[in-house]
């Protein structure tokens, strides 16, 4: 039986601004994986940096844009700006805009 790898609790959550450190985007939380999830040709081809695997990744709005990111946990930094996001796609997943972050519809996991 092989050795499991416990899960890493996330430093982020739904609704949380981020700003990544690399890129210098802004943008917003819409869902937590504990690993990273996508295919290892995306990871191959896109990751670059080769972050880790075994650490929690997540699913960004750009700010700004109509597209969504995946980005590992490594690269992202909180956002203080407590600016809203301009994202076609923040009212599919939150209800409001409130202290500085988003408030989600009922969580459903």
């Amino acid at each position: 039986m092989g050795t499991v790898t416990p899960i890493q609790r996330a430093k982020f959550s739904v609704g949380d601004l981020v700003v990544h450190r690399l890129f210098g985007y802004r943008g917003v939380i819409v869902d937590v994986d504990p690993r990273f999830s996508a295919t290892d040709e995306w990871y191959e081809t896109v990751a670059r940096s080769r972050p880790p695997k075994d650490k929690p990744w997540y699913h960004v709005l750009v700010d700004g844009a109509d597209h969504s990111t995946y980005v590992a946990e490594r690269n992202l930094d909180a956002d203080d700006s407590k600016m809203p996001v301009r994202h076609p796609m923040v009212e599919q997943f939150f209800d409001r805009f409130e202290d500085g972050r988003y408030v989600s519809h009922d969580l459903v996991n």
